[in-house]
This record gives C-alpha cells, sequence and structure tokens, in this order.
C-alpha cells in the first residue's frame, strides 16, 4: 500500500510538473490537491492561477490493466461537478503510455457527450487545452 501511493503521489507530480511545463506563464501552476486526503470529489491535480482552466484532473497510475475503470470515471466526474468543470482521468500501466481520458463534447463542442468518451495521448491533451482557452 505505501509503495502504491508514493507511485501514485510520484505520478500525479510529474503529471503536474509536465502540465505546468507545456502550459502555464509567470503565476500559474499545475500542483497537486492535497485536499483530496481531507474531503472527497476533489481532483488530484488543480490549475492555480487559472481560473478558466477547463478540468479537473484525476490521476492513475498501476502496474497493469488495459484501459480506464469505470470507477476512476465516475470518482473524476464527481470532481468535476463538484467544481463546475469537465472530468479529466489521466492514467498509466506499467510498460506503457500515458493516456487522457476526457468526455466526448470537450473534443466536439457541439456534440452532447451521451456519456461516451475521448482517449487521447498527453501530448493531445496539451493541443485541446491551449484549443479550449
Amino acid at each position: 500500500m505505501v509503495n502504491s501511493r508514493a507511485k501514485g503521489a510520484q505520478f500525479e507530480r510529474s503529471i503536474a510538473n509536465y502540465l505546468t511545463d507545456e502550459l502555464c506563464g509567470a503565476n500559474e501552476k499545475f500542483v497537486r490537491d492535497l485536499e483530496q486526503y481531507r474531503e472527497g470529489d476533489h481532483g488530484d491535480i488543480v490549475a492555480q492561477g487559472m481560473p478558466n482552466f477547463p478540468f479537473i484532473i484525476e490521476c492513475k497510475r498501476y502496474k497493469s490493466g488495459d484501459g480506464m475503470r469505470p470507477d476512476w470515471w465516475g470518482q473524476a466526474k464527481r470532481a468535476a461537478t463538484r467544481a463546475g468543470k469537465l472530468p479529466c482521468v489521466i492514467y498509466k500501466f506499467d510498460h506503457r503510455d500515458v493516456r487522457v481520458v476526457v468526455p466526448l463534447n470537450a473534443v466536439m463542442r457541439e456534440q452532447d457527450d451521451n456519456g461516451f468518451v475521448a482517449v487521447l495521448d498527453l501530448e493531445g491533451f496539451v493541443y485541446l487545452i491551449r484549443e479550449m482557452m
């Protein structure tokens, strides 16, 4: 349990650092939201100094698996609803690339998401954010 928690925290930090490097200017950064441990329905990463950032980010890092688990999406949706933002799950399994899941209407804005999602790589997610903001 301790190793998996440390692995998850390290993954959150690496994603926060990557997003900061790619998307942030002065007085902006992505950080781990430590409120997630005190209170439910918080994302793992928040954008400081970026009130219009459209997503709540939930991060998951596991040894093995194949695709996003439904309970991860439910967790992200609850946090996003609480914050008035869109849900996002960023996940990685060992020896696999990072994947990002967002509602379909984040990519195709005229569409209702109808429960459908889009799966992107991390670079595609950064491009989507730049287009949205």
